[in-house]
């Protein structure tokens, strides 16, 4: 008859050691509610794959790089009745990411657009998708970074890679020396084989100017735009609601 110790090395040559976690309740278990053999091991080998589970979303939620834990949950759609919740809520099944497609989302500051972003990133990630979460300025200043010690084909990968891209704040001010190119690398490497999740202050007749460039600026936006969901937030700010009852997104004169 195999002893407890066998039971333990097998179990760990087999990497199931965490069964151990819940063995000793699932055998009161089948005991108690004479369970067949089938049911006991489906429960026990459920309560593996369901640890395995949770220690994957932590793994991807702490590779996705979110400054805050934010949730569609979380997020007050009353506060501003403008805000279309209904199609954030489509956007939320993800399908977007799975069709490889871009969302902007555009609006004054304090409307909300970090925290859908990220929300929209949270749901991806509980979907099983790899996501990365970046602020505009800091990944501009990466691949800068990158230009002076020659890794920037490998910076530059690790934006394309994951399966859904979050740039936040993008156009928060004027683009300036590489910067423009960038973005536009960046657009175009992940042109039909990656999501992206784009937020911005400015509307979307100040994108072209940000690449200087007419014809930069025209290829760029025409993959930017050719598969985007365009999401406009209107109203107050979350941070400062004296602001006004209906901040406009506008463009400068």
């Amino acid at each position: 008859m195999a002893s407890p110790e066998h039971l333990v090395s097998a179990l760990k040559r087999l990497r199931m050691s965490g069964v151990l976690q819940s063995l000793d309740l699932r055998i009161r278990q089948a005991v108690e509610d004479n369970l067949d053999h089938t049911e006991f091991l489906y429960r026990l080998l459920q309560d593996e794959v369901d640890r395995r589970d949770a220690k994957q979303l932590q793994l991807r939620l702490g590779r996705a790089n979110f400054d805050h834990e934010r949730t569609l949950e979380g997020f007050d759609f009353q506060f501003n009745p403008g805000i279309p919740k209904a199609r954030i809520v489509d956007l939320a099944t993800c399908h977007f990411v799975d069709r490889k497609e871009a969302v902007l989302l555009l609006g004054p500051t304090g409307t909300g657009k970090s925290h859908l972003g990220q929300a929209l990133g949270h749901r991806a990630v509980r979907r099983g998708h790899k996501v990365l979460y970046i602020q505009a300025s800091q990944m501009f200043a990466q691949l800068r970074a990158a230009r002076g010690d020659g890794s920037y084909d490998r910076r530059l990968a690790r934006l394309v890679t994951p399966e859904l891209l979050i740039v936040d704040d993008v156009g928060l001010r004027q683009l300036r020396a590489d910067e423009p190119e960038d973005l536009y690398e960046v657009i175009r490497q992940r042109y039909e084989r990656g999501a992206m999740i784009l937020s911005s202050n400015r509307a979307l007749p100040e994108w072209a100017p940000l690449f200087g460039d007419p014809l930069m600026a025209s290829a760029a936006m025409d993959r930017l735009l050719h598969h985007a969901h365009i999401i406009e937030l209107q109203g107050r700010s979350f941070r400062n609601p004296g602001r006004g009852d209906d901040q406009r997104l506008q463009t400068s004169p």
